[in-house]
């Protein structure tokens, strides 16, 4: 069933009741980790039959700053909590009769990358240098004060969009314009490595996973490696300062901290999300206690589960292959399901569009030791894999 734009569907249960800002994968993860905890979710999505609603959750079908749909939500959870960096933290401080985590105030420094940096350095915390760009003259200046420069949207970029390295083919007043509003110039950092490391927050104490290594194309992220291919005081150091930026947030949850690792074994934050971060679906596999549902726990104020790693993985994100939007039809499974060890994830979204997120796929190395590492076979083998899955063949997903 499905509710209208203010309705709730879905059948009520016994045991605590989490409400969730988004219905996407993310969502859809934490339900299947919530039930397996025999929680109840409800989330709040603007897409009818979400990828999380079509896992069981109840779904409110709302826009994510409907005031009245969220306090009607909030009335009728324990916790409410968020998926995307959509949800409005002025709205979620009006919820006053139900906790919210992670804390709105940690959402609202968060969605704006000005004062996501402010707040980091106020910390002590090692990020790129930068500074507010409003108008083409600033730009210029930025990119003369910088060796190399970036341009970031304040708000609302994600998986390289509101992200503009400039070279020299890039006009400054070209650039703004394209950004489309507030921005930051960023000083480019030269990286050896993106690394990511997701750390959990409960009541008591914070938690972190095993920091991973990230290969992105196009700043967006296409496969995973854990453990990282470094040394261990560069995972030590990573470890360390992801620690330090949740420690700096307020509220219970999960938290994504994006990290540079130098040429000199340095690491600087690149960027940091409030809930769970598609560099962590490996520890679905490979973690005793997932970021999922270390995310329920948390936000519940329950004791978080254990984090360490349990064997080397890789991760490979399956993007859509389309070239304009499509209903999604999934194919070319079958070397998958044919590979031993490996788990596809398909995150049951309706439509296909180039470059959309469509699932992962996980191999765990399950005789290695984690302390070994990741085979670059291994890594090849989920990379062939990936490119092989289609999302605009045969709907059942299996080749005929």
């Amino acid at each position: 069933m499905m509710s209208g734009p203010h309705g709730r569907v879905g059948m009520q249960e016994s045991g605590p009741h989490v409400g969730i800002i988004g219905g996407g994968q993310l969502g859809r993860m934490a339900s299947i980790a919530a039930h397996r905890l025999g929680v109840q979710v409800t989330v709040l999505d603007p897409t009818p039959g979400c990828p999380a609603a079509a896992v069981g959750a109840d779904q409110v079908i709302a826009a994510f700053d409907d005031a009245e749909a969220v306090a009607r939500l909030a009335r009728t959870v324990d916790v409410l909590t968020y998926e995307i960096e959509l949800a409005d933290p002025t709205l979620l401080e009006t919820v006053t009769d139900t906790p919210v985590h992670p804390d709105p105030s940690t959402l609202r420094i968060i969605q704006d990358k000005h004062t996501q940096n402010t707040h980091l350095q106020a910390a002590g915390i090692a990020t790129p240098r930068w500074t507010a760009v409003e108008t083409a003259a600033d730009l210029a200046a930025a990119r003369e004060r910088f060796d190399g420069c970036v341009l970031k949207a304040r708000r609302g970029g994600y998986d390289g969009r509101g992200v503009i390295l400039l070279d020299d083919t890039w006009d400054d007043t070209d650039a703004i314009a394209a950004i489309g509003g507030a921005a930051i110039a960023e000083e480019v950092v030269p990286f050896v490595r993106e690394l990511s490391v997701i750390g959990v927050r409960g009541e008591d104490a914070s938690r972190t996973y095993h920091p991973s290594e990230n290969v992105h194309r196009e700043g967006v992220l296409h496969e995973v490696v854990v453990p990282p291919r470094t040394d261990e005081a560069v995972i030590e150091q990573a470890i360390a300062t992801a620690s330090a930026v949740i420690e700096s947030f307020e509220g219970r949850g999960i938290f994504g901290v994006e990290l540079f690792e130098t040429a000199a074994g340095e690491i600087v934050v690149n960027e940091v999300a409030p809930r769970p971060h598609n560099s962590g679906h490996w520890t679905i596999e490979a973690a005793p206690c997932s970021q999922f549902a270390n995310f329920i726990r948390a936000v519940l104020g329950w004791p978080t589960g254990a984090t360490t790693l349990a064997h080397p993985v890789v991760m490979a994100n399956l993007l859509a292959d389309v070239s304009g939007p499509t209903p999604a039809a999934i194919g070319g499974v079958t070397p998958v399901l044919q590979t031993p060890g490996a788990r596809l994830h398909w995150y049951g979204k309706q439509q296909a569009r180039p470059g959309r997120k469509m699932g992962h796929i996980t191999i765990p190395e399950l005789a290695a030791d984690p302390d070994v590492g990741v085979d670059d076979m291994l890594l090849e083998r989920v990379r062939a894999l990936a490119a092989g899955v289609t999302f605009n063949g045969d709907a059942s997903g299996v080749d005929t």
